[in-house]
């Protein structure tokens, strides 16, 4: 059995619940930048979101994955693997359909109303087309395709089941492996830099995937296997914090190296050619440095101590969270735009509406009430006066049992 700690790892938590707060900052931002085809766009762009951009999606999707894989791990443990794929439908599952049919549509129409001020269909009109679909095998796992039709922001719950799926019967052997390769790694940390090589031949060979955060969707299940079997094991933890230093230096050089290509080619995520191949292999690399600089940076002794009432309440909203924001965001930017005003005040208004309006929402229209709790992918709520914090802390102070592995997101 793999070795782990028994204390909750604090560190990524927070790292969860940075980066799914930072997505409404940086879908924000995709409104004013000029290479990317948001549903919104600014009349006026600045070159300046993408490279702040790219200094974001090289690590920020990887590890939501790599903490999904970690939270995997311990439902697995507690449940079994057919009541953990059970689970994971119900708390997956069941957002993903009421986020696809319920909230997907209203981006697309905006779309439509933004690039056509002729466009003058109806919502309730066009709501029926977006559902129009036919089955597509040939992009699994989105199996549906049409002409308005999109998984949209979701695309990262439909990968998140996907791969829980391909878990489920392979936990087992997967463990009793990881458990041979921690012991290597106690003795040679550097072999915690070989999953830099496949995830580099993915991304060159398969191509880079705009779509999802500039990753191959298949590089992410790398990140979620080494979640699942590694992330938590006291030895690889003890590699991961003595190679950081020279890790970090590693990964921004190989990221600057990316520079050329991204800057010079047409399409560097899809051209088969010299530059584009090595510019995809190398921003894969780079992308496994930052990762495994960040894991290993913030995994530092400390004093155990009960989480905050804050990062609680946001760590079991993150789920919830990440299922709004994206068409908030899109319905603040399609009204803010038309500002006569710089970049960025349009930036801060669509931000902090953004946020206001996702945490209102949650708040007083998902947390208190079962039926969109289920909906959203929350347990159910205990018996208990509904309040900020009545719900994910107990009087003790002790931590809830039931997050211990709400890591999945």
């Amino acid at each position: 059995m793999t070795v782990e700690t028994p204390a909750r790892r604090g560190e990524l938590d927070a790292l969860r619940v940075f980066v799914v707060l930072g997505l409404v900052f940086f879908h924000s931002a995709l409104v004013f930048s000029p290479d990317d085809d948001y549903y919104v766009k600014n009349a006026d762009t600045t070159d300046a979101i993408t490279v702040l951009a790219g200094l974001g999606v090289i690590w920020a999707m990887p590890m939501l994955f790599l903490v999904a894989g970690l939270g995997s791990r311990y439902s697995i443990r507690r449940r079994g693997a057919s009541r953990f794929t059970r689970e994971r439908l119900l708390r997956l599952g069941v957002p993903l359909v009421f986020g696809t049919v319920v909230l997907c549509p209203l981006p697309q129409w905006l779309r439509l109303r933004a690039a056509d001020s002729g466009y003058h269909e109806s919502y309730w009109h066009f709501w029926p087309r977006f559902l129009t679909v036919r089955p597509d095998l040939g992009d699994f796992p989105f199996v549906l395709e049409g002409r308005y039709f999109e998984t949209g922001h979701l695309w990262f719950v439909v990968l998140l089941v996907t791969f829980s799926l391909l878990l489920a019967p392979v936990a087992r052997p997967l463990a009793g492996w990881g458990e041979r390769v921690s012991e290597s790694v106690a003795r040679r940390p550097a072999l915690l830099l070989l999953p830099a090589v496949p995830l580099a031949a993915i991304n060159a060979l398969l191509g880079m995937e705009e779509g999802f955060a500039g990753w191959n969707r298949w590089a992410y299940l790398l990140f979620f296997l080494f979640g699942h079997v590694f992330a938590d094991d006291v030895r690889v933890r003890a590699g991961l914090r003595r190679i950081s230093g020279p890790v970090a230096w590693t990964g921004g050089l190989l990221f600057a190296g990316t520079a050329p290509g991204f800057l010079t080619l047409d399409d560097p995520f899809t051209e088969w050619n010299a530059l584009a191949l090595v510019t995809r292999a190398v921003f894969g690399a780079a992308g496994w440095c930052w990762v495994v600089a960040i894991l290993g940076h913030l995994d530092r002794p400390r004093a155990p101590r009960p989480p905050s009432r804050a990062m609680v309440y946001l760590g079991i909203a993150a789920l919830p969270v990440y299922v709004l924001h994206q068409p908030v965001v899109v319905a603040l930017a399609y009204g803010v735009v038309g500002w006569s005003a710089p970049i960025v005040v349009k930036y801060v208004a669509i931000v902090a509406g953004s946020l206001a309006v996702i945490f209102v929402t949650y708040e007083y229209g998902v947390r208190r009430t079962r039926p969109t709790r289920f909906l959203l992918g929350m347990r159910a709520a205990p018996p208990s006066p509904p309040s900020p914090v009545s719900d994910v802390m107990p009087p003790s102070g002790r931590e809830p049992p039931h997050t211990r592995d709400d890591h999945a997101g």
